[in-house]
Parts: structure tokens; sequence; C-alpha cells
């Protein structure tokens, strides 16, 4: 199941338990994970980008060894809202997950890379320390927006 609904994602979830956040991105996958209580969100690591049945067994293994529910994807539409070939892209991409039978939460990203760098200059980071870590941190704010909205559902279990 894929939607861009959290009362629908978690509606489709067994429980709480721990999510995979994604940042999609064409040349890399920026991975974050979260709690079972759903708290917070932890950079993880960034898959480099090759076939997609070589990314897709990296994302298994990643589910397994974090015993993961759900995914959440970071969707990146314009600044209206509406739709861009990256949109479609990553949508693509979700379906293609589809073998995971895992619920998909796809969740707007519109400026999460900019607020991660910005906390990254922030705090003194280094350009190749940026770069190297930007895509798992841009994952994490995607992934704690959610979690923030799913813990705040009047229906959250």
């Amino acid at each position: 199941m894929i939607t861009t609904s959290a009362a629908d994602y978690s509606a489709a979830l067994p429980g709480h338990g721990r999510l995979l956040g994604l940042d999609v991105g064409t040349k890399t996958i920026g991975l974050a994970t979260c709690d079972a209580g759903w708290s917070y969100a932890t950079p993880g690591e960034t898959i480099r980008r090759t076939k997609f049945t070589a990314d897709l067994e990296q994302l298994k293994a990643v589910i397994a060894k974090n015993a993961i529910v759900g995914l959440v994807i970071g969707l990146p539409l314009n600044l209206d809202g509406s739709d861009s070939p990256r949109t479609q892209s990553v949508r693509a991409f979700a379906r293609n997950l589809a073998p995971l039978a895992l619920p998909m939460l796809l969740w707007d990203e519109r400026w999460s890379t900019v607020a991660v760098e910005r906390a990254m200059i922030e705090a003194d980071m280094s350009r190749a320390k940026r770069a190297e870590k930007v895509d798992a941190h841009a994952a994490a704010h995607i992934l704690q927006g959610a979690i923030d909205a799913l813990v705040n559902l009047p229906t959250t279990r």
C-alpha cells in the first residue's frame, strides 16, 4: 500500500514499530530509521544507486537488520505542491518497492535538504562531510516530520 495520508498509513501499520525513511535521489538513497515508539529519527547510511535490483537487495538487508514495519519516502513536490519529473520518478521507485510488502507513506520533502544543509553549516561541518552525510540527514528530517504527524493523529495506536 502506497499513500500520502498519515492516517491511512497509520491504519496500515501493525501498531508501532521501526520505520525506515528514504531520501531517493538520482545517484544515492539516504536512509534513516526511527525507534519503535516513533519518538526520534536517526540518520543511517547512504546507498549509492546502481541497478534497481541491487538497490532493492540493499534495502531488504537494512529492513531485515532493523525489523522495519513501514517505509516513509520523501516526495519531492514543486513549491506549489504540484508534481515534477522527479516526483514521478520517486512514485515509480515506490511502486517498484512493492515486493517488500510494507506500507509506504510518501511524505512531502520540500525544503528538507535545504534545512539539513543549513543545520550542517551552522554546526561548522566541512563541505566534504556535508556532501557525504546530507542524504541520510535529509532522510532523517523527512522521517521525523512523518513520525511527528503520526503520533499526533487521534487514531494512532
